[in-house]
């Protein structure tokens, strides 16, 4: 299994501190039947700023410690970022790691509170750079939960999204239990990712995760999105169901 979304390089964001954290990680992972982790940390989120080549130089430091410590897991570069107007800009320079380094898949994490208004024409222009912009747990999203109508127009023209695994099972609560679920049925996830940062707090889950996803869904889903993410690492182009837009439900027949 490939987990696409992990806070595992040591030292630069709230994930992984020191080496050793980072292959406590790797060992948890490894029991999970993960083989392969995209290092993704945070960058121009207001606190962390981690460009490409820096990741790219911790990436192998972590894999050459993994390999000392007898630990099967591949770490690849990748990078969580946060939207910003001139990320196109940065990616021309450099700046900017897609997974793997080498796919046209990039990790996109709006502001947990809101969508910014130049989102859906500055993912547009990724695409016409020949980037997929893949939407970070849309399901934890306040303006996405009231309004799924957003994250459809954004899938229907292009981009891909990813859910994390806890929300899946209910660790940030049954309300984005059930927005993760409704995403799930109406197309709108298209990869399921730990956003692990550490073994305890924030760890992998996602063993339980797609438990959870074969007892709902069946397990079409589960290799739905194993191989969606192997797909995406190699560079091919994932598979896509026609996205559907959330019926908001009724309450008490008042609207």
């Amino acid at each position: 299994m490939i987990d696409i979304h992990c806070h595992i390089l040591p030292g630069v964001d709230d994930g992984a501190q020191t080496l050793t954290e980072a292959a406590a990680m790797a060992k948890q992972a490894e029991k999970e039947g993960i083989h392969t982790i995209i290092a993704t940390p945070h960058h121009m989120n207001r606190k962390y700023i981690n460009r490409k080549s820096e990741i790219v130089a911790k990436v192998m430091e972590v894999n050459v410690h993994l390999e000392r410590e007898g630990i099967n897991v591949t770490v690849l570069p990748g990078q969580e970022v946060r939207i910003y107007g001139e990320l196109l800009q940065d990616y021309e320079n450099g700046e900017i790691s897609t997974l793997g380094g080498d796919s046209p898949y990039v990790l996109v994490e709006f502001p947990s509170g809101y969508v910014p208004k130049y989102a859906e024409q500055l993912l547009f222009d990724m695409q016409m750079k020949g980037l997929v912009p893949v939407v970070v747990h849309p399901e934890r999203n306040q303006e996405l939960i009231q309004d799924p109508d957003k994250l459809y127009n954004l899938v229907k023209n292009g981009a891909a999204a990813q859910i994390t695994a806890a929300s899946l099972t209910g660790y940030f609560g049954k309300k984005i239990q059930k927005f993760t679920e409704q995403l799930i049925e109406a197309n709108l996830a298209h990869f399921i990712a730990s956003d692990a940062h550490n073994t305890n707090k924030r760890p992998f889950k996602m063993l339980e995760t797609l438990d959870r996803l074969e007892k709902e869904f069946g397990i079409d889903y589960v290799y739905y999105f194993q191989e969606n993410a192997e797909l995406a690492v190699s560079g091919q182009n994932i598979m896509k169901e026609p996205p559907q837009q959330i019926k908001k439900k009724k309450f008490l027949g008042l609207f």
